[in-house]
C-alpha cells in the first residue's frame, strides 16, 4: 500500500516538473520568435541605466560614503529582472483572450505548476535584460567581478519568482491587455525608487517606509547587496537588514501573492 503512495507521489512530482518545463519552454520559443521583444529586453535598460541612472550619478554621487556606480548597477540588474518578469507574466492576458490559458487549466495538473512555468519562461528575458544592463554598466565605466555575477545569476531564480507572484495578483484581477499593461507599470516604477534601487532609502520614514516595506523588491535588492558588498567597508551603509531576514521575507511575501495571485487567475478563466 504504501509503495503504491511513493509511486502515485512521484508520478505527481514528475507531472508537475513536465508542466513547469513545458510551459518554460514555450515563453521562451514564444521570445525567441518575437525579435521586437528580445531588442526591447536589451534597449530597456539603456533608457534605464543609461539615461536615469546616468544622471542621477552626475548630480548625486558626492558624499555617500560609498561609490555610487555599484550601488546603481545593483539596483538596476534587480530592477530588471523584476520589471522584465512582471511584463512577460502579464502576457496570461494574452493567452486568456487565445484560451491557450482555459486550456491549460482543463489538463490534469496543478494552477502552481502552470503559474511557476510561466514565470521562469519570463525570466528568459528577464536574464536578457541583465545582459543589457551590465553592457550598459560597462560603457559607463561599471563592473563586478565575475564571481559576484554568478552569485547574482544564482538568486535569479528567486528574484523571478517574486516578481512573478507579485505580478499574479494583478493579472487575476484584470482581463484587459492595455490595463494590464498599466497596471504593470503601477506595481514596477514605483518599487524602482522606493525599494533602494537607484536611490538610498536607508533613512526613509513615515508612509515611504512602510511601503518599502511592503515591497518584496526592496528584500530581494537588499540581499543582493549583502552578496556584493560581503567583506567591505561599506556593507553596513549600503545593505539594511540581515540576509536571513531578507531570505525570509522575500519566500513569506512570495509564497503570501502566489497562493493569492493563483486563486484569483483560476477563478477568473473558472467565471469566464
Amino acid at each position: 500500500m504504501s509503495g503504491q503512495v511513493l509511486t502515485r507521489k512521484k508520478s505527481r512530482i514528475y507531472r508537475e516538473a513536465s508542466t513547469v518545463l513545458a510551459i518554460f519552454a514555450r515563453e521562451v520559443t514564444v521570445a525567441l520568435k518575437s525579435p521586437g521583444t528580445l531588442i526591447m529586453s536589451l534597449a530597456m535598460p539603456m533608457i534605464m541605466m543609461g539615461m536615469i541612472g546616468g544622471n542621477l550619478m552626475q548630480n548625486m554621487a558626492g558624499g555617500l560614503g560609498f561609490q555610487f556606480g555599484t550601488f546603481m548597477l545593483v539596483g538596476m540588474l534587480v530592477n530588471m529582472l523584476f520589471m522584465t518578469t512582471t511584463m512577460g507574466v502579464a502576457s496570461l492576458v494574452d493567452d486568456h483572450d487565445s484560451n491557450f490559458s482555459e486550456e491549460m487549466l482543463i489538463a490534469p495538473v496543478s494552477r502552481y505548476g502552470i503559474v511557476i512555468g510561466k514565470i521562469f519562461g519570463s525570466m528568459f528575458g528577464a536574464v536578457l535584460s541583465m545582459v543589457g544592463t551590465l553592457i550598459v554598466g560597462l560603457v559607463m565605466g561599471i563592473t563586478l567581478p565575475f564571481t559576484q555575477l554568478l552569485l547574482i545569476l544564482a538568486l535569479s531564480p528567486l528574484i523571478c519568482l517574486s516578481a512573478g507572484a507579485l505580478a499574479m495578483i494583478l493579472i487575476g484581477l484584470i482581463q484587459n491587455r492595455k490595463t494590464a499593461n498599466l497596471a504593470v507599470m503601477l506595481i514596477t516604477m514605483p518599487q524602482m525608487f522606493l525599494s533602494g534601487a537607484i536611490i538610498p532609502i536607508n533613512h526613509s520614514s513615515g508612509v515611504l517606509l512602510v511601503l518599502s516595506r511592503m515591497m518584496p523588491m526592496t528584500y530581494c535588492l537588499d540581499l543582493v547587496r549583502a552578496v556584493v558588498y560581503r567583506g567591505t567597508p561599506e556593507y553596513s551603509s549600503v545593505v539594511m537588514f540581515n540576509p536571513v531576514v531578507n531570505f525570509a521575507a522575500i519566500v513569506g511575501l512570495t509564497v503570501l501573492c502566489l497562493i493569492i495571485g493563483t486563486f484569483f487567475f483560476a477563478r477568473s478563466e473558472k467565471n469566464r
